[in-house]
Order: structure tokens, then C-alpha cells, then sequence
């Protein structure tokens, strides 16, 4: 069986996302297996990454969703994200002194590489980022592509408003 580039790439992205989010696995050992000892007594002792439940995450951090921050660049730094993790959106409604922004999501990776937004959902208008922000709920095991529509994907392509997310399962202790 043959898979094209894209497809390759996202196995690649999928099987390296899966690979962080059980890197900190206590695999019943009582040591953290991502150093030497592996539950032998000895090297040093990493207590597992106890993050419980989940999080609402600001999209941006502080610096919200705004034209020309590198988004994609943010969500490596920010990732993993997980299953129930909601993203917060957050951006001024359009004035007279700022230009409108709105999330769409876009249906697969070509259309993400490409900013293609013929086939993407608005799921969030230009007016609903302000005050709490929209909030975007991460339910369901496949990979979320986002991209900001506006001025027909010139936000999305120079404007570098777009990232995508693979949310991981959260393992129980």
C-alpha cells in the first residue's frame, strides 16, 4: 500500500504526538521511564505528570489571535493538547482601528498548507472574540486544522493566523 506525501506526513505527526503523550507514562514501576533507572531503584526519580482534567487554553497565550503572530509556532511550543481541552479564542470585534478576524476550520491538510478556505466552516464570526472570547472544544480524536478567514485566507497565508491540533488522551494514573 502506497501513501501520498500529505498522508505520510500526518502518520508521521499522529505516531510523534502519540509518542509525547505517553513519554511521561509511570508504567507501573514507580519511576518516570524516560531516564536511566527503569524502575530498578536507581538513576533519578521524575514524578509523572500529574495534569488532571481539562484545560482552557488562551489560543496565542497573551498575545490572543491577532494577524502576524505565528500560531503554528505557538501550538508546538504549547502542545500537547488533549481530548476535552477547550482553546480560547480571543479578539477584538471589529472598529474602525482594527481589522476583523474570525476562526474557521479548515477540512483537511492540504486545505491547511495551502490556506484553501473553499471547503473550511466558519465557526466563529468576526464579533464573537471579544470579551470571554469563543470557546472551541477539542471532542474528538482527529485533527483539528484552524485558520482565520478573513480578507479570503490573505490572514491565514501572510498573515500566519492558522495551526492545527491532534488532541491526545489523557492517561490516568
Amino acid at each position: 500500500m502506497r501513501f501520498t506525501g500529505s498522508t505520510r506526513l500526518v502518520i508521521m505527526m499522529v505516531a510523534s504526538l502519540w509518542g509525547t503523550s505517553i513519554a511521561n507514562k509511570d508504567w507501573g514501576s514507580g519511576y518516570n521511564n524516560t531516564n536511566w533507572g527503569w524502575g530498578w531503584g536507581w538513576g533519578p526519580y521524575h514524578p509523572p505528570n500529574q495534569t488532571q482534567g481539562p484545560n482552557k487554553i488562551n489560543v496565542g497565550g497573551s498575545e490572543n489571535w491577532h494577524f502576524g503572530f505565528n500560531y503554528t509556532e505557538w501550538a508546538f511550543q504549547n502542545g500537547p493538547f488533549y481530548f476535552n481541552d477547550t482553546l480560547v479564542f480571543k479578539y477584538d470585534p471589529p472598529s474602525n482601528n482594527t481589522f476583523p478576524h474570525s476562526v474557521y476550520l479548515l477540512p483537511n491538510l492540504w486545505s491547511f498548507l495551502t490556506c484553501d478556505l473553499r471547503r473550511a466552516k466558519m465557526i466563529a464570526s468576526p464579533t464573537q472574540g471579544g470579551g470571554d472570547g469563543f470557546h472551541f472544544v477539542l471532542n474528538r480524536w482527529r485533527p483539528y486544522y484552524f485558520a482565520c478567514g478573513e480578507r479570503n485566507g490573505f490572514h491565514c497565508k501572510v498573515g500566519r493566523m492558522r495551526f492545527m491540533v491532534v488532541p491526545l488522551f489523557r492517561w490516568n494514573y
